[in-house]
């Protein structure tokens, strides 16, 4: 049986082509963080914080999400990771809509809004430099939540990444 070429995605591990699944398929929780941008331990984290993300699970604990419960978890990470809810204002959005999560949400009140950017100042505060090193730049400091979204926030984001290798390469240097 041959498949169109446009309904073929390469495997990574293989690197020969495999069929794509329909836009209705269940996916893998690694299909799901690799669509979504998202790690795969939040995806678990959120099935905690969230009860209305019910993947089905298999033997082995292996999950599988349904179409709706992709589209529940894009809009969560959108209204956590762009409009600036925290958690708790998106559980209260989710009861107050019986579960769902309506498509004209306002922006999040300003005491909430407050309390995630405290949140993320918290988080980029650098650490103690170790005894004997120079202080790491500002641009060290790369929470795993960044998500880069569009061709200036990739670039950026290569930006930082190649100063944070600079900055190694001459630690690296510095070793005996």
């Amino acid at each position: 049986m041959s498949v169109p070429a446009d309904d073929v995605a390469e495997s990574p591990i293989t690197s020969r082509p495999r069929p794509k699944k329909a836009p209705h398929a269940f996916r893998t929780i690694s299909e799901v963080a690799d669509e979504l941008h998202i790690p795969q331990h939040v995806l678990r984290f959120w099935e905690t914080k969230f009860p209305q993300v019910k993947p089905l699970k298999r033997g082995g604990g292996r999950r599988y999400y349904r179409p709706d419960d992709i589209t529940l978890l894009r809009r969560i990470s959108d209204l956590l990771y762009i409009q600036g809810y925290t958690i708790k204002g998106v559980q209260r959005l989710l009861r107050e809509g019986g579960g769902r999560l309506s498509d004209d949400i306002p922006p999040p009140p300003a005491d909430e809004q407050e309390a995630v950017e405290n949140e993320r100042a918290a988080a980029d505060e650098p650490e103690l430099p170790m005894p004997g090193l120079a202080p790491p730049p500002a641009t060290l400091v790369v929470r795993s939540t960044v998500r880069a979204r569009g061709e200036a926030d990739a670039e950026r984001l290569r930006a930082l990444l190649a100063e944070v290798l600079h900055e190694l390469e001459i630690l690296r240097a510095r070793l005996p």
